[in-house]
């Protein structure tokens, strides 16, 4: 079954706490943001604390899934890489991108992990959807993509389409941690130092490079109402 024909609602079982949503000001380092994934995903694995979605921005820095290869790291001293132990390949983190960072228990939801991508791809979709850009899934690459018909055709005649969205996850104990990043308005020649996820044949994209300026809050706003469509309720974490 497609992605795209899978159920996208990961709704938690009834009687569930709502999600714990936090936002961070200023930028957060790479390393802290993986320690305290790591404390948070282990309090929840452990019943201690609530499921939370962490919205941060990062200084300029690359990091590496457990797919990269390491011919796909063009400018190694450009800026900071860090390992991960998320999925995927190569990708770039930096101001003006939210990444969201999503730990979820899906013991409490549904205990598949491709519906659960899939989810966080409609999130993202639904997020973009209600500023007018078409999001949309690719069945052969992860992510969230735009069709760009006012650039040159593909070498095989397809439509231009760039990345807007990047997603890459883990799983300890049913438990989410990394997540998802959306390209507000980061500076988009930082991706050169990559071939993002692997991919070379597409261009990266971001809502201010589509002609939206639009500012960070309103896309929290406007994605967590989509996170509440699929995932369910959220509560402010003080």
């Amino acid at each position: 079954m497609l992605r795209t024909d899978l159920d996208h609602s990961m709704q938690a079982r009834e009687g569930s706490p709502a999600v714990r949503w936090r936002v961070s000001d200023g930028l957060v380092g790479y390393e802290d943001a993986v320690a305290e994934m790591e404390l948070q995903v282990g309090l929840i694995a452990d019943g201690k604390a609530d499921e939370l979605v962490w919205l941060v921005e990062h200084p300029p820095l690359y990091t590496a899934g457990t797919s990269a290869d390491a011919k796909d790291l063009i400018e190694p001293e450009r800026f900071p890489v860090f390992a991960t132990g998320r999925g995927g390949e190569y990708t770039y983190h930096g101001p003006g991108q939210r990444v969201a960072y999503v730990m979820l228990d899906l013991k409490r939801r549904r205990q598949d992990v491709r519906a659960y991508v899939a989810a966080l791809e409609e999130v993202v979709i639904r997020t973009l959807g209600s500023m007018n850009v078409k999001g949309e899934r690719r069945e052969d690459r992860v992510g969230v993509w735009v069709r760009r018909p006012e650039k040159p055709t593909l070498p095989d005649g397809t439509m231009s389409e760039d990345k807007i969205a990047a997603l890459g996850i883990r799983l300890r104990r049913w438990v989410s941690f990394h997540g998802l990043s959306i390209n507000v308005d980061p500076d988009l020649g930082h991706f050169t130092g990559i071939v993002p996820c692997g991919i070379s044949a597409y261009g990266v994209t971001s809502l201010v490079d589509l002609g939206l300026p639009v500012m960070m809050a309103d896309v929290d706003m406007r994605l967590r109402e989509a996170f509440e469509d699929v995932f369910g309720p959220t509560t402010p974490d003080c």
